[in-house]
């Protein structure tokens, strides 16, 4: 099909050292990719506080603006309905990606001697970006475990008070789904819409602070874990008969200790 040929050639841009980095980041990348086109275009009819509505946010656009008399009621409607995609959300996402795209490119380049080889050297690079989207990933299923876990208690006890101290939850669309309401589980659940910055400002500054924090914590926890300190990427170097032009290599991990944290921490938020 042509989604397997795009995702083929995708892969062979990563091999190639374009892109994210990994086979796991082309795959979440083409989920997303796949969300925001349904998102966007997704013929499907919802019920809306101001009737049905196509749930693709641009053709509820461009479906309000012929069918509604009114056509900044119908703006209006299309870029800030709650509950359902609209075009605030669509044009977040493209700007978050031009953000993202931006700053994929910030290294730090550290020379690198060869101890055995003279005159050979190589730039050992430092991405912006140094843990990859390994913190959103354990922070998504960090997340998704707490719903789950609120949404079951608060069925069973929803009278008790610890319980709707995690999370009170209200069924839409028929009971369908759930949406978080109250509790915790509301306050680190995103904004369904840009007017909640105005409404409801607490809920956008512990929601913001909640997940910057938790991903500079998971990306400084993660380069413990998985090898890529400065004390191991020392040792590599090291193993290597490798070492930094101008310090001795009692010094690697010292010099190393000055980008590899903080480009852990700020790659995470």
């Amino acid at each position: 099909t042509v989604a397997g040929i795009i995702v083929l050639l995708l892969d062979e841009l990563l091999n190639k050292g374009y892109g994210l980095g990994s086979g796991i980041s082309l795959f979440i990348a083409t989920n997303i990719c796949e969300a925001i086109v349904w998102k966007s275009f997704s013929p499907i009819t919802v019920q809306t506080d101001q009737g049905p509505e196509f749930e693709g946010s641009l053709i509820a656009l461009v479906h309000l603006l012929i069918t509604r008399p009114n056509k900044i009621g119908a703006l209006q409607q299309a870029f800030y309905r709650s509950g359902w995609p609209n075009i605030n959300n669509l044009l977040a996402t493209i700007l978050v990606f031009l953000i993202v795209i931006y700053f994929q490119g910030f290294r730090v380049d550290i020379a690198v001697k060869s101890a055995k080889v003279r005159g050979h050297s190589q730039a050992y690079p430092i991405k912006l970006f140094y843990t990859s989207n390994i913190p959103i990933i354990l922070q998504s299923a960090l997340v998704s475990n707490l719903y789950f876990l609120s949404q079951l208690l608060f069925k069973k006890f929803r009278g008790n008070f610890l319980v709707r101290v995690l999370g009170q939850w209200q069924e839409v669309e028929m009971g369908s789904y759930s949406v978080p309401v109250g509790g915790i589980a509301y306050y680190i659940s995103p904004p369904r819409s840009v007017m909640d910055l105005f409404y409801d400002p607490l809920h956008i500054i512990l929601y913001v602070t909640f997940i910057l924090g938790t991903c500079a914590l998971f990306s400084k926890t993660w380069i413990q874990v998985s090898g890529s300190s400065a004390r191991d990427v020392a040792k590599q170097l090291k193993d290597q008969d490798m070492g930094i032009q101008g310090y001795r290599d009692s010094n690697i991990e010292k010099r190393l200790n000055k980008y590899i944290p903080i480009a852990a921490s700020f790659g995470g938020v």
